[in-house]
């Protein structure tokens, strides 16, 4: 169960959270954010934000998906909840080559298009259990739209502020 916010809280973590993200992306020259190594699994900055755009897509196409009448398979087609670790390895193979630039071109473009989603609906569609049908019986349509940005941008800035930190202190060898 998330924390079912209603579109003003929503938007205003979703800002926080996303401007916080920015400000340590600010710092950040082209060569480290496709610097290998700020994840355990060896991705770059440029990766996270590839995954985080991916999220929010898979957001969007569930509910557009919803709005057809259509069940979509979640988290995506062939993987269960269970498989997180392997869909987010898929994520990570099919966004690896992408540029540096049609990644953040990307990172703003969704973003706009989840907060712009947010901003049309009414307050009943986002904090309803069970309003639609894909998104289960303990998760609203805010949890979901809450956990691809303002919580996976939370998690994006603590890994790369980790990474940052290690590098300050020597620890990165490259």
């Amino acid at each position: 169960m998330g924390k079912r916010l209603r579109k003003t809280e929503l938007l205003r973590e979703i800002e926080r959270e996303r401007t916080a993200l920015d400000d340590v992306l600010a710092g950040l020259s082209p060569r480290q954010m496709t610097k290998d190594g700020v994840t355990r699994g060896g991705w770059s900055v440029k990766d996270i934000l590839a995954h985080l755009v991916e999220w929010q897509r898979m957001n969007l196409d569930w509910y557009a998906a919803g709005l057809r009448g259509e069940k979509p398979a979640m988290p995506a087609p062939g993987y269960t909840l269970r498989d997180l670790p392997r869909l987010n390895a898929m994520i990570y193979r099919k966004h690896r080559r992408r540029s540096l630039r049609a990644v953040l071109s990307d990172y703003r473009s969704y973003h706009q298009q989840v907060v712009v989603l947010i901003r049309r609906l009414p307050d009943a569609d986002l904090v309803t259990l069970g309003r639609f049908s894909w998104t289960g019986p303990s998760w609203t349509l805010s949890d979901y739209l809450r956990a691809s940005t303002a919580a996976h941008y939370l998690w994006a800035r603590t890994r790369i502020r980790r990474w940052q930190r290690a590098r300050e202190r020597g620890q990165d060898k490259g």
